[in-house]
């Protein structure tokens, strides 16, 4: 890990559109440009931000599924060396046999470090993608000790206890959440869990959502980082549109999970009383 403390942190909420590969490679090489010249030493991009995520079938996303090898990844990898950071962004991901992967990949100067495929799949993602079943990673970088995960994954406080007990110090979570009614003076439910998660594991959280209208579904906007007790550094922004995010963080501060001078949240736990998840 960066014998620095600080460690500055981007999340770039960005409007893909659906099927112009071209376009959105542009689009989020600018992004991490921009990131990088205003100190980024981490990037978090939305949830396939390669491809668009409101494919009209399984069809259409097989035509837009790229390999890991593929020219958006080999982009990627090219900045990350380039800039000297990590970038972690969602893909569609082809698999051998046609089948295909909601992803999202993480990738730093050394190449490309861990790719993980969404294990909790939204709505019409269940006829398309074929749900992964590995855990989130958790991975040691120059910058910091991250962990990825992808947007409805946060609703499952059981997925996100592993990249926290497995030592994350940042959750790196790409996500599109589609907007929906709330009580007018109310933040996103969204932005709650993620408050809600980091607190509960004292874990940094920087979830990238993106912005703008595609076929009909609006998004939240609501891109956010947070800190270990679980109160946002950056965001959420109050308007939307493309927003870059930043925020320095102390990552160490992941690693005491001390609540109080008796109370640790990790050696306080009782994974023998948990039923079936007795290692959470």
């Amino acid at each position: 890990m960066n014998s620095a403390k600080n460690t500055v942190v981007a999340c770039c909420q960005l409007a893909p559109k659906i099927g112009d590969l071209a376009y959105n490679r542009t689009l989020t090489e600018r992004a991490i440009r921009q990131a990088a010249l205003q100190g980024a030493q981490v990037v978090v991009l939305p949830e396939l931000v390669q491809s668009g995520y409101l494919f009209a079938d399984r069809f259409e996303a097989l035509s837009l599924a790229e390999t890991t090898d593929g020219p958006t990844l080999q982009l990627w990898q090219a900045l990350a060396r380039e800039l000297n950071l990590v970038i972690v962004g969602g893909f569609c991901e082809r698999l051998p046999g046609d089948e295909l992967a909601n992803s999202a990949a993480m990738i730093d100067a050394n190449g490309l470090r861990a790719v993980y495929r969404k294990a909790h799949l939204w709505d019409a993602e269940k006829d398309i993608f074929t749900a992964g079943d590995a855990p989130p990673p958790v991975v040691e970088t120059l910058h910091g000790r991250l962990g990825m995960l992808i947007c409805y994954d946060l609703e499952f406080p059981e997925w996100v206890r592993l990249p926290a007990l497995a030592g994350a110090d940042l959750l790196c979570a790409p996500v599109n959440w589609p907007d929906g009614p709330r009580p007018q003076t109310e933040r996103p439910a969204e932005v709650l869990r993620v408050q809600a998660n980091a607190s509960v594991n004292r874990m940094f959280i920087a979830a990238c959502d993106r912005y703008g209208h595609e076929r009909g579904v609006g998004w939240v906007q609501g891109s956010v980082i947070v800190d270990a007790d679980g109160y946002p550094l950056a965001g959420p922004a109050e308007q939307g549109g493309e927003q870059m995010l930043l925020a320095t963080l102390n990552l160490t501060e992941a690693r005491n999970k001390r609540i109080s001078a008796r109370n640790d949240l990790h050696k306080d736990r009782r994974p023998q009383l948990y039923g079936l998840h007795s290692t959470l």
